[in-house]
Parts: C-alpha cells; sequence; structure tokens
C-alpha cells in the first residue's frame, strides 16, 4: 500500500484523515515525505518518522489495530470522552489524542497556533459538556502553572478529568504543583513503537505485558509497531520474539518491573529526552569537542526543572589564562555560547548544553578514559549549588 503524507503540525487535515487511515485503507506518512519504494503492508494506519532511542530518525510503521487497541485501553482506563489536542498530530502523542476522540464519537478540540496558556483556554473552552481529556508534555504544564494566577487558566486546566503527561520525565516539583491546584495528573510511558504511551502512573496498560530482562524494560501486547519501514535489520533488533513466540520491544530503558509496576531509572544508552525530543549525548559531545578549548570535553545529563532533562558540558580549565577554557565568567560565558552555537547547528536547537563546569582536571579511570560517573556526580552538584539560596 502507498503512504500519504500529512503535514503533522495540520491537525485538522490529519483528523480528516484518520477514518480511512484507521480502516486501513489509506495509511498516512507523517514527519516524512515517502519515497517510491515506501509501501506498507494492509491494515497500516500510519508512519511516523522519529527520533527514537539513539537520536536518529527512524520510521515506525503502526498498523489500524495497534492503535485502536491503545485508544480502546485508554478509555477503560481513565474513561471516554472529549479530547483537547495541544501535541502535534505528526507525533504518536498527538494522533493518539484524535484516535481516541474518533472512537469516542466526538469532535476533538484543536489548539489553534503557537502554545500558550491563551490558546490553551480558548481551544478549552471550545470544549462541550461531558468528561473531557487532554496530553501535553511537562514544559507545557509547567507553562499553564506558571500562568495559573489567571482564573481562567485555572478553571480549564481543572476542568480535565486527566492530564496525561508524557514525552520526558515528569519532576515531582512540578506534579505538586499540579495536584495543588487540583489537576488530575496521569504519567504515562511509552513510544511510537507501542502506539504510545501504554503504562499509566506505573501500571501497564490491559493486554499490555511488561518485563526487565538484563535490567532493560521490554514492553508486549496489541499495540506494539510492526517495526520500521524498509529497515529490517533494525527491526530484528528491537522488536524480538519470546521462547512462546511473542513480541517484545526493547525500549533501550533501564529500569525494573516488581509486583507489576514499572519503574524507568534511565537510558541504557546515552540519550535524554528533553522537551520531549531525544537528543545523544554521544552526538552533543562529538559537536562540542570541535570548539577550541573544548576539545577533551564531556558532556553529562543533568536535570532540568522545565524540560526533564538536560546536558552539561565539563571540562577540563586551561592552565593559560588567555585560552578559551580559562576561568572566569566572561570566558566561560563565551565558551559555552560557542558550544550552544555547534550543537545547534550539527545537532538541533534542542540538543543545546546549558551549563559549562570547568575543573582543575578531569576524574578518570585507571584506563585514563574520563569517570563519568564522578562526572555527572559533579554536574549534578554543581546545577544543585547553582540554584539553591544565594548560590
Amino acid at each position: 500500500m502507498r503512504l500519504e503524507a500529512l503535514d503533522g503540525g495540520d491537525a485538522g487535515a490529519v483528523s480528516a484523515a484518520l477514518e480511512a487511515a484507521l480502516d486501513g485503507t489509506r495509511p498516512l506518512a507523517l514527519g516524512f515525505t515517502p519515497g517510491a519504494g515506501d509501501v506498507v503492508p494492509e491494515g497500516t494506519a500510519a508512519v511516523i518518522a522519529t527520533s527514537g532511542s539513539t537520536g536518529v530518525p527512524k520510521r515506525v510503521v503502526l498498523s489500524a489495530a495497534a492503535l485502536r487497541a491503545s485508544a480502546a485501553a485508554t478509555a477503560q482506563r481513565i474513561g471516554s470522552g472529549q479530547w483537547l489536542l495541544a501535541l502535534s498530530a505528526g507525533y504518536v502523542a498527538g494522533l493518539q489524542v484524535l484516535v481516541r476522540a474518533h472512537l469516542a464519537g466526538t469532535e476533538p478540540a484543536l489548539l489553534e497556533g503557537r502554545f500558550t496558556p491563551a490558546s490553551f483556554v480558548a481551544a478549552g473552552d471550545g470544549l462541550g459538556p461531558g468528561p473531557r481529556y487532554t496530553s501535553l508534555v511537562p514544559a507545557q504544564l509547567a507553562t499553564l502553572l506558571d500562568a495559573a494566577g489567571d482564573p481562567d487558566v485555572r478553571r480549564v486546566l481543572g476542568s480535565f478529568e486527566a492530564v496525561l503527561i508524557g514525552g520526558q520525565a515528569l519532576p515531582p516539583a512540578l506534579r505538586e504543583r499540579a495536584a495543588d491546584l487540583g489537576v488530575r495528573i496521569v504519567r504515562t510511558y511509552g513510544s511510537s513503537e507501542t502506539a504510545g504511551g501504554c503504562v499509566y502512573d506505573g501500571v501497564p496498560l490491559d493486554g499490555v505485558r511488561v518485563a526487565a530482562v538484563d535490567g532493560e524494560i521490554r514492553l508486549s501486547g496489541p499495540t506494539l509497531a510492526d517495526g520500521y519501514l524498509r529497515d529490517d535489520e533494525l527491526t530484528a533488533r528491537t522488536f524480538v520474539a519470546d521462547a512462546t513466540g511473542a513480541r517484545w520491544y526493547r525500549t533501550g530503558d533501564a529500569g525494573t518491573v516488581a509486583d507489576g509496576r514499572v519503574a524507568v531509572t534511565g537510558r541504557i544508552d546515552n540519550v535524554i529526552v528533553s522537551g520531549g525530543v531525544n537528543v545523544s549525548l554521544d552526538r552533543v559531545e562529538r559537536a562540542v569537542r570541535t570548539v577550541p578549548g573544548l576539545e577533551g570535553a564531556v558532556v553529562v545529563a543533568v536535570d532540568d526543572a522545565r524540560w526533564g532533562q538536560g546536558s552539561a558540558i565539563v571540562a577540563a580549565r586551561a592552565a593559560d589564562p588567555a585560552a578559551p577554557a580559562a576561568s572566569g565568567p566572561v570566558a566561560r560565558g563565551a565558551l559555552l555560547a560557542a558550544a550552544r552555537d555547534r550543537v545547534a547547528d550539527e545537532v538541533g536547537a534542542a540538543a543545546r548544553p546549558g551549563r559549562l563546569l570547568l575543573l582543575d582536571e578531569l576524574p578518570l579511570l585507571s584506563s585514563g578514559k574520563p569517570d563519568r560517573r564522578a562526572i555527572a556526580a559533579l554536574a549534578a552538584a554543581h546545577a544543585v549549588a547553582d540554584t539553591s539560596p544565594g548560590g
């Protein structure tokens, strides 16, 4: 079957094409322009371009059955009703908002223009009576909570039966602020490869199976993608069968499963999720090391109150006061600015490091390689000091 390319930013067009896509008769290409050889099997609803766990673009093939199974399981867990779309329909979380509304027989409210508290209120006021739901990333939730002094923002945000939050880790402080306003937050865990969130508040949706194999979270069930378009090798590595023949998705996330609850502790690979965008720290580090004075720098993940995760550059301070990596706020600021510009050019704006820490020397392992665990601890401590009172 041939794919029909649609702009995921045009939610109205995606919504209008959804019925045929869910019938498996007109599959959609979201986030890329399909080539002549991009043919998908019958029953495919959409192929979504995603940065994936490696930060390298992949094209995930989702069947109509997988999207329907995910939406049905969500309705069974949190209820069914009207949905407000505040995310791009080109991402699986946004697409699923449209699918859930379609299967509920309701018309989704589409947020117009850029996401702001005012545009969110306007879209929310467009919903009719009855249960209402929405899906956000933590940065959007933070924007709304920062504007919660406006009674209209509080009114609309508090009107939802559930606000699904996914795409990245939800800072506990952000969840507490939402709870203080009576906002019902549901943390979701999943990816394009699972047709969106399939674990809610640590508990798998009905039909979803979870396991931890050698410290890696794996997921199975009716919401799994068929694989990656025209990449059989990656599909075989990522979707594996157990002894019974059941397919499992290797998430690449480190974590545990205890008493049926999933706890994700981080990435097995060196990738963070910043503002809902997957960022390969290896690629960031390679770009940073092309900046004079940062040739031996190490890039590590740090917590970020707004974006969930960010990155910090840690480098040895130059002995020569005239060198680029010399100490001093002016030199350090210029060096960080140069590194951010280089990363934006080579990796993307969302990947720009937020901090630069200069040390007398980098901690090393006995092998002579940087001790990344020790460096990460120093960067985390430095970040806490930067945000502490008087710091």
